[in-house]
């Protein structure tokens, strides 16, 4: 399965798209795939969002959050090969691009999603799309106590528990394995044997990897790439994440994959006991 954008390449869009857009207002949709409209349809966004402005961007989890001049919220999900950019309105079509916002300056916001997965709403609570996400990991509130307090009682494999977007938000199969890794902690360990050294290990490793995803602007390792069109450089810098067979750079031990809930799984035997 190829990796899905995660918080830190859907927060390097954010980044990128935050200057071309904030002020602007849209005058158009257009749409070639139907099913990329998740709510309302087509014509009723068409009518509401016409004339609005984009007074703040924002990321929560793997979501990408326009606040309008109305109060009502644009929410884009890249999902599995999504890619947005603003470009000049002359700029050569891509038959993969199935939905584009035109701006008041002429230039289109161009949502390109090759696989089709990804989700276009238009809401008035936010709540109706990321009313179930559970905490940013990156936040002031996500501390090393408030981990704790998320893994109280639950007896979960780490890997998938760290893959659940209802538990931590933003997290994917990349991070979850680098997290992992910086840790020290193996991926199916049951996050009922952890310890409060081993917590606090958790949480320094999630804030790492994801941190460094951004400062990295992102890994592309499938179909990610940044708005400008150019790569991300987290591919370069993963310790465990799809180098099965190579040496570990911390042991020298060698790199092992296993299915873990069905996920692909990367780790070093020898680090992560």
């Amino acid at each position: 399965m190829r990796p899905m954008p995660e918080l830190p390449e859907v927060e390097t869009v954010v980044r990128a798209l935050r200057p071309r857009l904030i002020g602007r207002r849209f005058t158009e949709v257009r749409n070639y795939w139907p099913r990329h409209i998740d709510r309302p349809d087509l014509p009723a966004l068409q009518r509401r969002i016409h004339g609005r402005a984009v007074n703040a961007l924002a990321r929560r989890g793997k979501y990408i959050l326009l606040e309008l001049s109305d109060g009502e919220h644009l929410i884009i999900h890249l999902r599995m090969s999504g890619h947005l950019a603003v470009v000049e309105p002359d700029a050569p079509p891509d038959k993969h691009t199935h939905t584009i916002f035109r701006l008041d300056d002429g230039r289109e916001l161009r949502f390109r999603d090759p696989r089709k997965f990804g989700r276009v709403y238009l809401v008035t609570d936010p709540d109706e799309v990321l009313g179930k996400l559970g905490p940013e990991p990156l936040a002031v509130e996500f501390t090393v106590a408030a981990l704790r307090e998320l893994l109280h009682g639950r007896r979960r494999l780490l890997k998938p528990l760290l893959l659940d977007q209802q538990v931590i938000a933003g997290i994917g199969n990349i991070y979850a394995d680098e997290a992992l890794f910086l840790a020290r902690l193996r991926p199916t360990r049951h996050c009922d044997t952890l310890n409060d050294a081993d917590i606090a290990a958790l949480h320094a490793g999630i804030q790492a990897a994801l941190r460094e995803g951004i400062a990295r602007e992102g890994a592309s390792i499938s179909s990610y790439v940044k708005p400008d069109g150019e790569k991300g450089d987290m591919q370069n810098a993963v310790n465990v994440f799809r180098r099965t067979g190579a040496g570990c750079y911390r042991c020298g031990g060698t790199i092992t994959r296993i299915l873990v809930g069905q996920r692909s799984t990367h780790f070093c035997p020898g680090c992560q006991r």
